[in-house]
């Protein structure tokens, strides 16, 4: 008699994988049991007299596992036999002994839909149908290990037919799958009027999708908060929704019944993309719009891409079954700047945006955004880590020897926490300078430490260094009130190692990187953002950067880029040439107070009063602004995506020897430099050609600047991170100029939004503390 333990680590808790267990193992003639343990993993005894059946047993457990499993890792040990008679899924432990994935939602099988869609079945026209393999699991489960009992699914008792499909061995699907139902004894739907009066109606989700197709504005709950859906084909509905949400030019995100409706919206040509659009994950996609495409331009205004979605639960694409267009906006339900709703309680907020509201009564548990990605530079890269993705675990390539609890940096952030060879990325949480954020933000993380043990001693917190971020007060507080250890690490140092991180990079070897984006605390108390930065085994050192300009008005400077256009311009010219081109441009008609306010900048610019910054982010929008691009930022990053998606590729590019100023080893990239060369061929190329230039020039000076570092290092690799490092056009330009192999965070966000691992990293590799 051979007896083996084994524990399976992974996406294997929430997929069906122990029924799929048993399943085998009446194949096989194994006897034992399966059973989930506290920390994601799964437990396995299995034992035989006859060894071949193990072999065959550990055979299908590899090559047969349910469609949405990931396994990463599988640990056998030899144990002695405990005589087993037969084979059992054992009621789940909370013992951690490997930590494994939290289970992710997943969007709705193909199964699934096709009972939704089939008359004869009892789960027609059936909003909640879900599956082993499908359906919602972080947002309604309370705790680990995914059992029932442990989600708000368990408001909702089996009815008998469900029950006995719960436990038929051989029902692949529903075969103790813990979030079935039916519409006999599972969640139900409920129309609202503007006053959240109940509306009688038969069908609840036909009735909403005519209130759609009469121009009404309605609140939809999904898997993860509620989603505000209208015509996307209606300028004059779009205009509303934008004058309710106080959202002058932020896009809006669509979802549409299926491929094909997609296609003609967009240009889906990569099979890449459409696997990944109909995937588990069904994310956001940002992909360009087609020119005769049906969606209003009022969506995404200035821009060329939208982002799209398919439907991802039953009830949305039974919505869209039941609409005119079989598109429409899907954008996230909230007040403008607050947190996506998620809970009843908090729908009255959304009086006054909605008309009506398509809500039920399953709770919500964990709010959850969609998850957004974009192709660039020859792969994705994620932009808002959410929904199918979330909560992330990566491994480290080195064992940490504390506890670790980071909250990320300010805006557009998500918290994570680390442990053993481990770190966990919270769900995107948004703008931490907004208290309700903030709540939620500290809430996902306090869910990750409870889900993987986080109690004792050897805690530490890890905080971003800049003094006003609402995230480092609140990490403060913490670490006060129950007496944790506080470390503080730049901003930019943590977007390297999240790269680092993700690439298993061994911390004992070199390393050299290029950070790209809008602001970080740097350790001159200056504004960094466009930072070369050298891991040298024992410390992060920034080497190089771009040229430091102030930012007159301070974050003024951010929200009205022609104020950083006038910093920039005063380094390659007098002030009588600024405001001769101001009037020439007529940008003095844009700024607010105009001559006077121009003046009023170059004053601060001249006096050095502002604060000092090197950022990419401002850099771009100063180019923005200068084309005619974009004139006032209105959400994160617009001038610079503008920017980008103005550009039009030209072959003709400045060299760039002249803009790099070497003093010893550090490097500072003049992009007064580039400015200058802009301003001499405006009259001679196009905006798009200017934009491309502009773009393409900072990352091969970026990159020529970082390949002698590389040299010096002995590295072949340049480890690129920030909200900037998604741009296609400097992303190539670094490439040419560095001639290293260029890698990005692919797995988790480049811009805030992953920097949370990154913090966890360096803090491993960091042991004094601030």
């Amino acid at each position: 008699m051979k007896a083996y333990k084994i524990y399976v680590v992974g996406m294997v808790q929430g997929v069906g994988f122990r029924p799929f267990i048993k399943r085998i193992a009446e194949l096989t003639k194994v006897y034992g049991y399966v059973k989930n343990l506290g920390g994601g993993e799964v437990e396995i005894h299995v034992e035989s007299n006859d060894e071949s059946s193990i072999n065959k047993f550990m055979s299908m457990l590899r090559e047969r596992k349910p469609p949405p499993a990931r396994l990463k890792n599988i640990e056998v040990i030899e144990v002695k036999p405990l005589n087993f008679k037969n084979f059992t899924i054992l009621r789940s432990g909370r013992e951690r002994l490997y930590a494994s994935e939290i289970p992710q939602d997943l969007a709705v099988c193909p199964e699934c839909m096709r009972e939704v869609l089939n008359p004869q079945s009892r789960w027609y026209r059936y909003p909640f149908n879900s599956c082993a393999w499908c359906g919602p699991r972080y947002s309604m489960m309370y705790n680990p290990p995914y059992d029932r009992e442990n989600t708000s699914m368990r408001d909702f008792p089996l009815c008998d037919e469900c029950k006995r499909e719960y436990e038929d061995l051989w029902n692949e699907r529903r075969y103790h799958a813990q979030g079935i139902s039916c519409p006999r004894c599972g969640p139900r739907l409920t129309l609202l009027d503007g006053d959240l009066r109940k509306i009688e109606v038969s069908d609840p989700l036909k009735a909403a999708a005519d209130l759609i197709d009469s121009g009404k504005i309605v609140a939809v709950k999904g898997i993860g908060g509620f989603h505000i859906a209208c015509l996307a084909s209606s300028d004059e509905v779009v205009l509303e929704l934008r004058r309710r949400k106080q959202r002058s030019r932020k896009p809006f995100a669509l979802m549409a019944l299926n491929l094909e409706i997609a296609k003609r919206i967009v240009e889906i040509e990569d099979e890449n993309v459409e696997k990944l659009m109909t995937s588990y994950v069904k994310p956001i996609m940002i992909l360009p719009r087609k020119d005769d495409s049906p969606v209003s331009r009022f969506v995404a205004p200035g821009l060329n891409t939208l982002g799209i979605m398919l439907p991802y639960t039953p009830l949305h694409y039974l919505l869209l079954m039941e609409t005119r267009d079989k598109f429409l906006i899907m954008t996230s339900g909230n007040v403008f700047g607050d947190p996506m709703i998620s809970d009843d309680p908090r729908i009255h907020e959304l009086i006054g945006i909605v008309d009506y509201v398509l809500t039920h009564n399953r709770k919500i548990v964990n709010r959850v955004d969609d998850s957004v990605i974009r192709p660039t530079y020859g792969g994705f890269m994620i932009l808002r880590c959410g929904r199918g993705i979330a909560p992330k675990l990566l491994n480290l390539p080195f064992k940490l020897k504390d506890k670790i609890i980071a909250y990320g940096a300010e805006l557009q952030t998500a918290g994570a926490i680390g442990f053993d060879d481990k770190v966990v990325l919270a769900p995107f949480s948004g703008d931490t300078d907004n208290p309700l954020v903030l709540r939620d933000h500290e809430s996902s993380i306090r869910y990750l430490m409870k889900s993987y043990g986080f109690d004792g001693d050897n805690l530490r917190i890890v905080a971003d260094l800049h003094p006003r971020y609402s995230s480092r007060k609140a990490a403060e507080k913490l670490a006060e009130k129950r007496g944790f250890r506080l470390q503080l690490i730049q901003h930019h140092f943590s977007h390297m190692a999240s790269v680092m991180a993700e690439r298993g990079h061994d911390p004992e070897k070199p390393a050299v990187g290029v950070i790209m984006d809008g602001v970080g605390y740097g350790l001159d108390g200056a504004i960094w953002g466009g930072e070369i930065i050298a891991w040298d085994g024992s410390e992060f050192r920034r080497l190089g950067r771009l040229e430091y300009h102030v930012m007159p008005g301070g974050d003024l400077a951010t929200r009205y880029p022609l104020r950083m256009l006038a910093s920039i311009m005063l380094k390659i010219m007098d002030e009588d040439e600024v405001i001769k081109f101001f009037e020439k441009m007529k940008f003095l008609e844009k700024m607010r107070y105009g001559l006077k306010e121009l003046e009023a900048c170059l004053r601060i610019v001249k006096e050095g009063k502002g604060p000092k910054t090197s950022s990419t982010g401002r850099f771009l929008d100063s180019v923005s602004a200068l084309l005619g691009i974009c004139f006032e930022r209105t959400y994160e990053g617009e001038p610079a995506i503008s920017l980008e998606e103005n550009s039009v590729e030209t072959c003709e590019i400045a060299d760039v020897e002249d803009i790099l100023v070497r003093d010893g080893e550090n490097i500072e990239i003049l992009t007064s430099e580039i400015l200058r060369i802009l301003l001499d061929e405006l009259n001679t190329s196009s905006k798009g050609e200017l934009a491309y230039t502009a773009q393409y020039l900072l990352g091969k000076a970026l990159g020529e600047a970082a390949s002698s570092l590389a040299e010096k290092f002995e590295v072949k690799e340049l480890y690129v991170s920030g909200g900037a490092a998604v741009n296609r056009i400097i992303l190539r330009g670094l490439a040419d100029g560095s001639g290293l192999r260029i890698l990005v965070n692919r797995e988790i966000p480049a811009n805030d939004g992953g920097i949370a691992v990154g913090q966890v990293y360096a803090a491993g590799l960091m042991e004094d503390l601030d």
